[in-house]
């Protein structure tokens, strides 16, 4: 097992801070974090358009 210094930790958790929806990839070479990305989603509510009504006439 690797030991992760107190730097990498400390980025690993402010890249998570306020991270609703996404995901965080922590790449590891030979024992060591080598790269870390953070890939952030967001989501809209449904608004009430034609597009998403569906119609009652029929």
């Amino acid at each position: 097992m690797a030991v992760v210094d107190k730097e990498k930790i400390e980025s690993i958790l402010a890249m998570l801070k306020n991270l609703e929806y996404g995901s965080l990839v922590i790449t590891i070479h030979a024992g060591y974090i080598t790269q870390i990305d953070r890939t952030e989603k967001y989501r809209f509510a449904a608004e009430n358009s034609s597009v998403n009504k569906k119609s009652s006439s029929t």
